[in-house]
Formats: structure tokens, sequence, C-alpha cells
């Protein structure tokens, strides 16, 4: 059975920025997946990325293959903010950087993960196994749909999550319903208006909070001072959160926890205000009570904040609510080694070097936004999550090879305390 230091299970902006981090420190890996499934299959063609241009790259050591030099080195549009990056062309960046900075990605999905007496045990869809000492599971926010317990009962034929949609065109002139009040239930409801449908959105929010569009010309002073300018947008809680993710770390965690749930809440791109304002029926202030299959489709009943009552109809109804990390989500992983992960909240609770409570195996992106802040729910977070990694694999292996006899530590240096 074959052996190797270290699987990545997942090729999206996670996973191939931890193996081109790991591929340049000449450590040891093999790395699965289809470059960029997630956001090939889970995410409508169509629609944008919330984040800026400046923060949407994958990541390698030497910063240069940006999304930036992607799309100039083609002639394709791109400003660092102000000009929205389209679903396709940072799908087909990520996979040119796969090509260029990760060219011995393994295009095979794992079938499971189990113990292992030399660490765990990874069979492959193709049936082939293998053995790695340590395991970094980078596999996306398709794995964590959160559906509603009232609409969760019901047939795929009339009730969808939103990352089961990847082509909206499907629903043309048929009656839909979109349940969100974010970046996911607008775009989707755009795309289905944009298509043809009839489209209504219901949302338990009174209002939707759309981003604020583009300004002309360079951000005035005292706005910077007063929100300044982060991955995550403008604003001092998201610069924490960018700049100081292990300090967020380190506070407890029922105010993690809160933090999470409560800043970056929904809030839609500028740019679909306009393709919704005149196209989609809103009506929000409504919480879905119950939902039942019909002979045509589907009916929720839904309960306004004033405690009124109403039936509503269509031929489909796309849940776009979002994504909740959830260990019991990932059916790969064995149920003991389930069993054996420490939680925070559902999301597996992770060391300041991204390791949970079992011994060798790590959890990056959404799954670790619990232990590191909002910043992990984005692609932005890819970058302090693979040099992180990399440099505590790369620290315990030498280690062990190194250090082990004499069983040497290495300081804590000052500037980790924040990166």
């Amino acid at each position: 059975m074959a052996m190797t230091e270290v699987a990545i299970v997942g090729a999206g902006p996670y996973g191939l920025s931890i193996a081109s981090h790991l591929r340049a420190r000449g450590i040891e890996h093999r790395i699965f997946g289809e470059p960029m499934r997630t956001w090939r299959t889970a995410m409508p063609q169509g629609m944008f990325l919330k984040s800026d241009g400046f923060a949407s790259n994958v990541w390698d050591p030497s910063g240069r293959f940006t999304l930036r030099h992607y799309c100039e080195a083609r002639g394709l549009p791109y400003k660092d903010t102000g000009l929205p990056v389209s679903r396709e062309i940072f799908a087909d960046y990520g996979a040119d950087f796969a090509a260029q900075c990760v060219p011995h990605l393994e295009r095979e999905m794992v079938r499971e993960i189990c113990e292992a007496k030399t660490g765990f045990r990874l069979t492959l869809e193709s049936g082939e196994t293998l053995t790695a000492r340590r395991v970094i599971l980078a596999v996306g926010i398709s794995h964590f749909a959160d559906m509603p317990k009232a609409l969760s009962a019901l047939s795929p034929s009339v009730v969808s999550h939103s990352s089961r949609n990847p082509d909206l065109g499907i629903f043309a002139g048929r009656e839909m319903i979109v349940l969100g009040a974010g970046a996911s239930a607008l775009d989707c409801a755009a795309l289905l208006a944009g298509a043809g449908a009839s489209v209504k959105l219901v949302a338990r929010a009174p209002k939707i909070h759309f981003h604020d569009g583009p300004t002309l010309g360079p951000r005035p002073l005292m706005d910077r001072l007063r929100a300044p300018s982060t991955g995550l947008g403008p604003g001092w809680r998201s610069k924490l959160c960018t700049d100081a993710p292990l300090l967020f770390h380190r506070m407890p965690e029922r105010f993690r926890l809160l933090v999470i749930k409560k800043h970056l809440g929904p809030a839609p791109g500028w740019w679909t205000r306009d393709m919704v304002e005149t196209k989609v029926a809103f009506h929000l202030g409504q919480s879905v009570e119950s939902a039942a299959q019909t002979t045509n489709g589907v009916a929720i009943t839904l309960a306004g904040a004033d405690g009124a009552r109403s039936v509503m109809t269509a031929d489909h109804l796309i849940a776009a609510t979002g994504y909740r990390p959830n260990i019991r989500s990932l059916g790969f992983l064995s149920p003991s080694l389930q069993a054996r992960l420490r939680t925070a909240g559902d999301a597996p609770a992770l060391s300041m070097n991204f390791e949970s409570s079992v011994p060798g195996l790590f959890f990056t992106g959404l799954a670790a936004a619990n232990s590191f802040g909002p910043m992990l729910r984005f692609a932005y977070g890819a970058g302090f999550t693979a040099r992180r990694l990399t440099r505590h694999i790369g620290a315990t292996t030498r280690k062990s090879v190194s250090f082990a006899a004499r069983g040497r530590r290495r300081p804590v240096q000052a500037e980790e305390v924040l990166f």
C-alpha cells in the first residue's frame, strides 16, 4: 500500500494553495480532487463573487499567480475593486493555477478516510488505497449546504438547495420561489428572472441589505480611517478578522460563535439590485412555517411578523439558505473518526495550527471558521491558511527527523500571535 506524508483532500482555493506551498517546501504530499469543483458544480452559471478582485486569489508562495496576473495575460476584464469577478473567470483561473502550480494534482475523489496504524487510510473512488501520516481536509462548502427543517423532507423534484442548481436556465417559464436574503438568494432570483422564470423571493429579513456600489476615485481619508478596506470589505471588525485570526482563535468559544453568526450577515452584491427590483416579487419579513408537496409543485405556509399566515405555491422552491459546517455532513470520514472529533458548535475544534482533536487530521476553509473567524468563509483566507499550515507541517516534519532525540522546542515568534 502506498504511503505519503500528507494527503490533501479537495482542490479548491484552499487545497490548491496549501499544495503549492508544500511543493515549494519540498514536503512530500498528494492532493486529490477536481480543480475548483465546487465553483463549477455548486454555483449558478452567470453569478459573481462577493469578494473584490484583489481578495479572490489562489495563493502560491511567490505571490505571482494572482487573479490580476491571470486576467491581464488573457485580456480579461479585471479591477482590484469595483468590478465583480464572474464565477466562470474565477473557476478557470483556479484550474490554470492548478496546471501551473500544482501539476501533480490527482483528479480522483476520496471515498473514505479511516484510521490506520501509521496515520490514516484513504480509499479512492478508483478503489486504490493509500496511507498518510497526515490528512488535510479542504473540501469546500458543498458538503455543508444548510436546508431548513421545514423543507428537508420534500422531494428534490420540488425543493432544492442553491448549491444543486448550476444551470438555472432549466427553470425558464416556471413559477419559482427563492428562499433567502443573501448573495446566493439574490443571484438565483436575478438569474432565474433573466432566464424567463416568474420569481418570488421570500425572506425572514424585513429588508434586503445590498452592498454599496463602487465609488468614483479613491476613498476619502476620513472614510478609510473610519472603515479601512480589507479582503472582507470595509470596517475595523473585518480588519481585525483578516489581520489577527490567531487572536480570534484565543477568544472564548461563545464569543467566536457569536461573531461568526453576526458579522458579515446576508448582503447581496450591489450589481444585483437593478436585476431584481422590477423583475422579482419580494415577500419580506416572512418565515416558512410548513411546506408540502402538491400535484404541481410545492406549497409553503408563511408566517409574518404580525402573526398573519398565508400560503404560497410554485413549481419549484430553491433554498438559498447558505452553508453551515457540520462534521456529520462529511460522510467519507469513518464513524470512529467522527466520534473522536471535539467540536466548536457543529464544526471541528482546531488548534492554532488547524489540527483537530484527532492528531494528524486538519480542517480548513468553512470548517475552520468557528476557530479562526469569518475570513475562513472566503477564498481570501486561503493565503493565511497555507502559510500557517505549511510552516507547522514543515517544522514538525523536520523536528521528527532532526530534533526528536534532543526534544528541542521551537520558540514561538512574536508575529505568530497575529498571523
